[in-house]
């Protein structure tokens, strides 16, 4: 092993002499010698290991016994999301090592695998975990939900799009749990989104800044209306596919939720024009209130999409467009999504009126 302790000699000095020569695969010695990998400090080894895939990682863990206690000791982010089979029996064998994980995605990319044990595997030992990612996992249950309430409270962004068997209750349990969520996707969880679980989510996640609900065709206006109250720093709302939505709820969030910036109505078609002048409205009032409000609410809408709302006028919807300057309908910067409304062809953001212009003003000096 090199002269000098991990502590005394600089960690990046142990990284460079790990570069493998071209000539006969030797190690190159720079200002220190490495004896061996069982040798090597943990923040170095780390450092390597953090180079590696997840699949690999994966089996790096059952090298040896040091690197098992490091991967223990410093692993934060993990995915599974690679695995074909057996991701079941995967989570239940690896993740009591990886007990500092902070992120770990299990997305059934392939086929439905994960299943309430592995959940509470993940429960029992991650308590540190923040950001997890169980999309696609149709063969989990509210047990799933109960057990990450109570194991993993420390929950800031949540996936369980696409999981179909959860309860409102169930949902309404976890909110109450986990109150420092900020990102949560539901999309097509349509029998955990009732206005029952929404209220609760509005109740006890106040710092919530994204929520998908795309899908939910169960929501109503006074789920969205109960979270506009509760839920004042969202961004982000997705309610694409929320057929029984009417004016009230973009109303309610109008007014309520001042930084939002994206919102999704597609195939809302109770939306009406009152929703889009509340919207156009809402920007005048909110730069009427407090300096503070004021600056934060300078960028207003960036993103709406309101495809399929066949109600709507072209009036109304340029008035939004007007409003906030961040909406575009020209084709670089699409972020005003008007498809399957033929009748607003007509809408135009600044910069599409102004480039029209430009070319008016080109064609009439060819015409000199």
């Amino acid at each position: 092993m090199a002269g000098g302790s991990p502590a005394s000699v600089d960690l990046e000095v142990w990284f460079n002499s790990l570069i493998v020569s071209g000539d006969g695969g030797k190690m190159e010695r720079s200002a220190v010698a490495i004896a061996g990998w069982k040798d090597l400090p943990t923040e170095l080894l780390l450092r390597i290991l953090s180079l590696l895939d997840d699949s690999t990682v994966f089996v790096a863990s059952s090298v040896c016994k040091g690197w098992r206690i490091a991967l223990c000791l410093g692993l934060t982010s993990f995915s599974l999301s690679w695995c074909k089979n057996n991701m079941n029996n995967l989570v239940q064998s690896v993740i009591p090592k990886f007990v500092k994980l902070q992120v770990l995605s299990l997305r059934q990319n392939y086929r439905l695998q994960l299943e309430d044990g592995a959940v509470e595997t993940i429960s029992n030992y991650c308590h540190d975990l923040k950001d997890l990612d169980l999309s696609k996992s149709r063969k989990l249950s509210d047990r799933s939900l109960y057990n990450l309430a109570h194991g993993c409270p420390c929950l800031t962004k949540l996936n369980i799009s696409g999981c179909s068997a959860f309860s409102d209750s169930a949902l309404a349990h976890l909110a109450s749990c986990c109150r420092n969520l900020k990102y949560l996707n539901l999309c097509g969880c349509v029998k955990a989104t009732s206005d029952k679980a929404l209220q609760a989510i509005s109740y006890h996640c106040n710092e919530l800044q994204s929520l998908n609900l795309g899908w939910c065709d169960c929501v109503t206006d006074k789920g969205v209306t109960s979270l506009a109250t509760g839920c004042p720093n969202l961004r982000a709302l997705d309610l694409c596919g929320c057929v029984l939505i009417t004016d009230e709820s973009v109303i309610a969030l109008a007014n309520g939720c001042p930084h939002l910036r994206s919102l999704d109505l597609y195939y809302c078609q109770n939306i009406t024009d009152r929703a889009m002048y509340s919207l156009a409205n809402s920007c005048v009032n909110h730069n009427h209130g407090s300096r503070r409000i004021s600056s934060i609410y300078k960028g207003g809408l960036m993103n709406l999409n309101i495809s399929q709302c066949t109600a709507l006028t072209p009036p109304a919807v340029q008035a939004v467009c007007n409003s906030f300057p961040e909406l575009h309908t020209c084709p670089e910067r699409h972020s005003l999504i008007i498809s399957g409304c033929l009748s607003l062809t007509s809408v135009h953001c600044a910069c599409a009126i102004q480039a029209n212009r430009a070319s008016r003003t080109a064609l009439a000096s060819h015409a000199y």
